[in-house]
């Protein structure tokens, strides 16, 4: 465990070390045109209004450009241990965050270079001071000062400030990171405005994934449901219609390899976290929804009032799920016979009402909904609409009161306020 945390410390000061170097290989280029434009011959205040406005503009050549903050920023994240969010590019910060950036540059390439050179001259004294007692010589100039350093064992005492030397060159540098980083986070940061588009993005990225995730949900579940009835189909065919067993296993292959390919479009862009380009089913692609709930031997009677072309895009994928969560929740709880769709386009809105027989002995979540009304609901009144769902009684044949379960969404055509 100690030579663990022992490793830990010295990769942390390697790095630290190494952004420093980073700092001061940084601030070559602008002390290399300071130089130039501050020429001996000229008088002392243009020599120092030649550097100080080589060193800026150069400076500012050089953080100004967008990717030199994220270059910035992933350096302090990946060597300082900064922590630092990702940059948020936004038009009314754009040109702030780059006076950040180019004034971040001026501490980094000063205490960077401040670090590696007194890091560099330490760790030098840590070297020559054993190098000279252990070559034999009794004497070291340092710095204009001669040292006797003794032989044998009398010299062992060049071993304290080549310890020194290593400590200053491990203190100069953890020092310099510790200023560096809270610099880090005032200049590289998020300002307000930025941290509120990038929770912005966050709640764009969530909304996305639930979105993805209901899809998957209405998606797998209407596939499971419609294979298990066709499955059940396929055993009561084998013996007496092998052709209607094979029919219905075909149906299940096709619906399962869909799903699949649903499945494995939703993980990824899950995965990836990017947003869909592939089309989304709307009220269009109803047809093959009626002919899979068909095909698992359900008795499904379509009724549609209106022009469907006319429901917008948004709505129509919306509906979409809703009407494929209803037909599922309905083979599932309620059988195959006496399923009823309808639906009208009328007065700016659109309305699904879904109706199927329960059994005299349903639960109490059968009779409120579970998660798929609850997801209905959580669409429909993203649209502004209303969905309201659970058992009715209704006239049947004969005069007797049937009970039914019933569906019904209504879902404005535009936004209302």
């Amino acid at each position: 465990m100690r030579k663990s945390i022992r490793l830990l410390s010295c990769r942390t000061l390697f790095r630290d070390w190494v952004y420093a170097a980073l700092g001061a290989a940084l601030s070559l280029p602008p002390l290399t045109a300071a130089v130039l434009f501050a020429p001996p011959r000229w008088p002392v205040g243009l020599r120092v209004l030649g550097f100080v406005s080589a060193f800026a503009v150069v400076t500012v050549a050089m953080g100004a450009p967008v990717p030199a903050r994220r270059a910035s920023v992933r350096l302090a994240n990946g060597l300082l241990g900064a922590g630092l969010p990702a940059p948020v590019d936004t038009p009314e910060s754009r040109w702030v965050n780059r006076l950040r950036t180019v004034v971040w540059l001026v501490p980094h390439m000063v205490l960077g270079g401040v670090v590696t050179v007194v890091s560099c001259l330490a760790v030098f004294g840590a070297v020559v001071f054993p190098s000279v007692w252990l070559g034999g010589a009794e004497h070291l100039a340092v710095f204009g000062l001669s040292l006797r350093i003794g032989e044998g064992w009398r010299g062992t005492w060049a071993l304290l400030p080549a310890m020194g030397c290593l400590v200053l060159a491990g203190g100069i540098t953890l020092g310099g990171a510790a200023v560096l980083r809270p610099l880090a986070s005032v200049f590289l940061g998020h300002r307000p405005g930025e941290r509120l588009a990038a929770a912005e993005e966050r709640m764009n990225v969530l909304a996305q994934r639930n979105r993805l995730a209901q899809e998957l949900h209405d998606s797998i579940g209407h596939t499971l449901t419609a294979s298990t009835i066709q499955a059940a189909v396929a055993v009561e065919l084998m013996g007496s219609d092998p052709a209607g067993a094979r029919r219905a296993l075909n149906s299940i292959e096709e619906t399962s390899r869909a799903a699949m390919d649903d499945l494995d479009h939703v993980l990824g862009m899950l995965r990836e976290e990017r947003p869909s380009t592939v089309p989304r089913p709307g009220l269009s692609d109803l047809g093959p929804l009626v002919d899979g709930v068909r095909g698992t031997g359900a008795e499904l009677a379509v009724e549609v009032h209106g022009d469907l072309a006319r429901v917008p895009a948004t709505v129509s994928r919306e509906a979409y799920r809703v009407v494929q969560e209803g037909l599922t929740n309905a083979l599932r709880h309620g059988g195959k016979a006496g399923i009823r769709l309808r639906m009208s386009v009328r007065d700016g809105w659109l309305e699904v009402e879904l109706t199927n027989p329960v059994g005299t002995g349903i639960s109490d979540r059968q009779r409120t909904g579970g998660l798929g009304v609850q997801g209905i609901g959580d669409r429909v009144r993203l649209l502004r609409g209303e969905a309201h769902a659970g058992v009715v009684e209704i006239d049947g044949d004969g005069g007797a009161r049937d009970a039914r379960w019933r569906l019904l969404v209504r879902i404005p055509l535009r936004s209302v306020s």
